[in-house]
């Protein structure tokens, strides 16, 4: 007689159906962003915990509901004790017993007396594991594969005397799986009462039959948390590459404003000695800017306000230049001026374009800037007739260059791919870099 042949084929193809079933609806839900964060937000308020049912009951409860109106055949989409042991696990000592009676129910009301009472047990079990072990990190370390751990974990508790808690979860779920098969023998002369899966062999068929049952249960339990757990991971490595992209523009942000601000203050102390007045202009000018760099940590600013803080930059400038070698001109595009950039990003190419392009001329250097808007793209170009750019340092710019390369590594980080910076440039003649950006309409933590 074949192995798999008849009952015992069926019976072997309902549990490997219950445990795809359990990944099944795991994987389902996990797809919702809203059940992501009550995955990820371990220590749960009252909403989330309301969440939490209202996305695994529903479920489950329509897989009892299948079981009892459909036979036999959908016996493994009765994931009652399993997806109220889960509830607790997640949810606590409410939300399990909670949980356990609403998936219940469609049983309960179909005459199976003892479901709701078994099922609400499960989840406080659940709900009590959860409360038990000092660490609730410990209960996403149930996995498919936890059992492998047992000799090892022995190994600790006997020589070491650390109580394995991760395995926790794992013995109460083969706990719970053996009452109910004692529970369900029990009532063997009132079968409608209660639902189970049970060995339909005897003698040594049904011993590995029961191992079975108990292997599939905690596979059923295992496999939902163990797919929730990779997804935390992933929301934890996501958190952690934001906090990283932060503290990477913060850094660059703090390279660019002191070697701003130490021009600035030069311009500021050489002015005072021979023209007060002024010096009072360029201090007012100088205030302006400060206040703006003041501002905590703004990632994203419009256009317009960049615009005005290379105005009041460029002003002191022209002050430290003279009028006669520092001409500004500007070819503004006033749809552009409500385009949302980098905080900070004109100011280290216009203080490069005066610092190496002009800084040498005798006289007539000249900056312009331009912004268009077109398409959904923001072109912004800062043009200088200064000394250009030898063309075996070109290659380099972005590599060397202090201001520029900076510019250029925050452009890479806000944006990607999604973003141009050109620089052209003629050795004696001038240097224009244009930059190209989607125009950004920012969300407040970009702000």
């Amino acid at each position: 007689m074949n192995f798999l042949s008849g009952e015992t084929g069926l019976f072997v193809f309902t549990l490997l159906l219950k445990v795809g079933a359990a990944a099944a609806i795991s994987a389902i839900v996990v797809r919702s962003a809203s059940f992501r964060k009550v995955l990820y937000t371990e220590v749960r308020d009252y909403d989330l915990k309301v969440k939490l049912m209202l996305f695994l009951t529903p479920p489950l409860a329509l897989g009892v509901l299948l079981r009892f109106a459909a036979g036999k055949s959908y016996n493994f989409a009765d994931l009652m004790l399993e997806g109220a042991f889960i509830l607790g696990l997640l949810g606590g000592r409410v939300v399990g017993p909670l949980g356990g009676a609403l998936i219940s129910l469609p049983a309960f009301l179909g005459h199976e007396w003892l479901s709701m009472p078994v099922a609400a047990t499960a989840g406080l079990v659940g709900g009590l594991v959860r409360q038990f072990i000092p660490n609730t990190e410990d209960i996403w370390g149930f996995g498919p594969f936890t059992f492998l751990g047992i000799p090892r974990s022995v190994v600790r508790l006997f020589l070491k005397r650390q109580i394995p808690w991760g395995m926790l979860p794992m013995t109460v779920t083969v706990g719970l799986e053996i009452a109910r098969q004692v529970l369900g023998r029990a009532t063997h002369l009132h079968p409608k009462w209660f639902f189970f899966i049970g060995p339909p062999g005897t003698g040594a068929a049904a011993a590995w039959q029961f191992g079975l049952i108990v292997v599939a249960t905690m596979m059923a339990v295992a496999v939902p948390l163990k797919i929730w757990n990779n997804t935390r991971i992933e929301m934890n490595l996501e958190q952690h590459q934001q906090l990283l992209l932060k503290a990477r523009l913060d850094a660059l942000s703090r390279q660019i404003n002191p070697h701003f601000l130490f021009n600035t203050l030069n311009t500021v102390a050489s002015l005072i000695r021979f023209d007060p007045d002024m010096a009072r202009v360029v201090v007012v000018k100088l205030s302006n800017i400060l206040r703006r760099l003041l501002r905590k940590h703004e990632t994203f600013v419009a256009l317009r306000d960049e615009l005005s803080f290379i105005d009041d930059y460029l002003d002191i400038e022209v002050v430290r230049f003279g009028r006669e070698n520092l001409q500004v001109f500007k070819e503004v595009d006033e749809r552009s001026l409500d385009s949302f950039v980098p905080s900070m990003m004109l100011q280290p190419i216009v203080e490069n374009s005066l610092k190496h392009g002009l800084a040498g001329k005798l006289g007539g250097g000249q900056i312009c800037i331009r912004t268009t808007l077109n398409d959904g793209r923001l072109a912004i170009e800062i043009e200088d007739n200064g000394a250009g750019i030898p063309e075996e340092r070109l290659g380099q710019v972005y590599v060397d260059g202090i201001g520029i390369s900076n510019v250029h590594e925050r452009l890479k980080l806000l944006y990607g791919a999604d973003f141009q910076m050109d620089i052209h440039s003629r050795e004696g003649q001038g240097t224009r870099i244009r930059i190209e950006v989607p125009e950004v309409v920012p969300t407040p933590s970009l702000l």
